[in-house]
């Protein structure tokens, strides 16, 4: 098996619009015809007039060459070397043999030449009308078959009316066969006239009759174009070729126009179906464009950015995906006809039973959101019975398929919201999602439906409805604004605090005590809190005043309580209110006062020590007596 890396770069190489990458420019006749000859000869012994040569991106540059010792016919051939794999002079061999003057090969049916290899071996791709420009009349032969024996190969032209000023004379592509390169050579290259060469059948969308539905605006493009040959041998030879060798046609330019390139345009609501011809031959395939007219598109977003993971939406940055349709075989029947109307992307899932969405490099963190929100389009009318499904998968702590920590939710969708051509906006609270063990490895985002053949989904993201809150506080505590005169502060950047107090006093305690910077604002920072105690220089007497000030912060706690200390010892705890779950709060920082007369049996004129007990890791700020 070839090198699949190869197998990419090659391919990208040769059908991108401009691939000079790497210059390798041989001139081999600097005279050029002043106008469309009609040569039809590229090597025959040696080079036609006005022939350039240059090198594919990443290809090794040295890879042809003129060679005098082995040849079909004459005294030359072309000498092919493909590199190893992971070669360091380039990944394959690939370059194409182009004109500055077009040619006119009109009166020609088929490029044809001599071939013969140092192995068995399958080469990826030969081909003409690729010049390093649009390549407009680019047509090509894969995966041809070649040995140690002199075979003759030939290249169909799709439809030789249209090359009349061709620059594009011959072109190729091969990676390494099982990593190991090897040599082949082509002789008596040209251009010639077979009237045993007859086109046998042509095809759109691989010969597939596809029905899309579609809106005023909407784009679409012709694909998978393809024509086969009878060859003078009978076999046939199948060949790939570009959309403009073909003629397309619209039964209703009212509802949908196509061009030369087979880009269709939906222009107003109805149905048009689009075919076309290749040589006067009807090809096989059509799309059928059923419009609806103007689009409606999904509510715009409106959550802030900083609290979305986006995985499709044009109002946000998307995260990573894999992909939005894995067609998971054989069970799946689900396509996809996704559109664009006036920059609005659409996801269009058409023949719909289940499909996955696919986030894995990287997976989701979603721990610090409280929703997947998804808007949903079923243009089709709802049939008694129909469901759907969302299930959101979550790979656990190993972030890998197959793990005993792999966890998923279904997300049964009440039925009396399915509405037909309308958007329905659906959100999703984790706080529901009982059966996920974790949300920070979310890979997959599951559809599962029935009666529903089609339907469209945009603005696919996970947010935070400001229940969720982040371990570390983004902003700093709330300035307080009593006065002075009213304070007796313990720790503070607003007041001036009752010096020498130890804020870590050891006890014993497991809890790690740090003081940190937020916005400039000192702030006490408890983490992995089982107990914490905070000694007093001096006793004090805080009769006078009425409340305990705190502020704090936490989002993990399940369990915080203050204690107010006085000699004997003698403590008494107030309660603090903590989140309902990891990592979920009503807000951020918490202030509270608390009445000193819940403190009832604690001396308040003799108070030496604080101490907090609970779990999670907290913040404080602020904490000081006021009257």
């Amino acid at each position: 098996m070839k090198n699949i890396v190869n197998k990419i770069i090659i391919y990208s190489a040769i059908f991108s619009v401009f691939m000079i990458a790497v210059s390798c420019q041989k001139d081999f006749d600097q005279l050029e015809p002043a106008e469309y000859p009609k040569n039809p000869e590229i090597f025959l012994d040696g080079f036609s007039a006005g022939l350039n040569y240059s090198a594919f991106a990443n290809s090794d540059v040295t890879a042809f060459q003129v060679d005098s010792s082995v040849y079909y016919y004459g005294t030359k051939s072309i000498r092919v070397e493909v590199p190893d794999a992971e070669s360091p002079s380039g990944a394959y061999a690939g370059g194409a043999f182009f004109t500055n003057i077009g040619r006119d090969l009109s009166d020609y049916t088929t490029l044809s030449f001599w071939i013969k290899s140092s192995k068995a071996a399958n080469i990826d791709i030969l081909g003409f009308g690729n010049y390093l420009g649009d390549n407009r009349y680019q047509a090509s032969i894969s995966n041809i078959a070649v040995n140690t024996n002199w075979k003759k190969v030939y290249i169909p032209i799709p439809d030789p009316s249209l090359l009349i000023a061709e620059k594009g004379m011959f072109f190729f592509s091969e990676g390494p066969e099982d990593g190991r390169g090897y040599t082949f050579w082509i002789d008596n290259l040209q251009f010639e006239k077979n009237n045993a060469i007859s086109l046998n059948e042509a095809y759109i969308l691989n010969g597939n009759d596809q029905s899309n539905i579609s809106f005023t605006g909407v784009s679409a493009y012709i694909i998978d174009q393809k024509s086969s040959f009878i060859l003078p041998n009978g076999l046939t030879q199948e060949v790939d070729l570009t959309p403009y060798y073909f003629s397309f046609n619209s039964s209703d330019e009212s509802v949908a126009t196509v061009n030369k390139n087979g880009d269709v345009t939906t222009v107003g609501a109805g149905n048009s179906s689009i075919t076309a011809t290749l040589g006067g031959k009807s090809a096989l395939g059509s799309l059928t464009i059923n419009s609806l007219g103007v689009f409606t598109a999904a509510p715009t977003p409106t959550v802030d950015p900083s609290k979305v993971i986006s995985i499709f939406s044009d109002t946000y940055t998307n995260h990573p995906v894999d992909y939005y349709n894995g067609y998971w075989q054989p069970y799946q029947t689900t396509n996809s006809a996704d559109f664009v109307v006036e920059n609005d992307h659409v996801l269009n899932y058409t023949n719909f039973n289940f499909v996955g969405i696919q986030m894995t490099s990287p997976t989701v963190d979603a721990t610090m959101t409280s929703h997947l929100h998804l808007d949903i389009f079923i243009p089709n009318t709802i049939d008694p019975g129909s469901t759907l499904n969302i299930q959101v998968i979550d790979l656990g702590s190993n972030g890998e398929f197959g793990g005993e920590d792999d966890s998923t939710q279904d997300n049964i969708i009440d039925p009396s919201i399915l509405k037909s051509n309308e958007w329905i906006s659906i959100d999703l609270p984790f706080s529901s999602m009982t059966n996920l063990q974790s949300r920070a490895n979310l890979a997959q985002i599951v559809f599962v439906g029935t009666n529903i053949p089609n339907f469209y989904a945009d603005n696919i993201y996970f947010y935070n409805d400001g229940s969720i809150i982040p371990l570390t506080p983004e902003t700093a505590a709330p300035t307080p604004t009593h006065s002075p005169s009213s304070v007796l502060s313990i720790f503070s950047d607003s007041y001036e605090n009752i010096p020498g107090t130890d804020f870590n006093p050891y006890w014993g305690q497991t809890t790690q005590v740090s003081q940190i910077s937020i916005n400039g604002e000192n702030t006490l920072r408890y983490s992995n809190l089982n107990y914490q105690g905070t000694q007093l220089s001096s006793n004090i007497n805080v009769s006078e005043y009425s409340y305990l000030h705190i502020d704090y912060y936490t989002a993990n706690s399940t369990a915080l309580n203050f204690f107010l200390i006085s000699p004997g010892p003698v403590e008494k705890h107030y309660s603090l209110a903590v989140p309902s779950g990891i990592g979920e709060s009503t807000n951020g920082w918490k202030s509270i006062d608390i009445p000193l007369s819940q403190f009832s049996s604690v001396d308040l004129h003799n108070i030496f020590q604080f101490k907090i007990d609970g779990n999670g890791d907290i913040y404080f700020d602020n904490i000081y007596f006021r009257k």
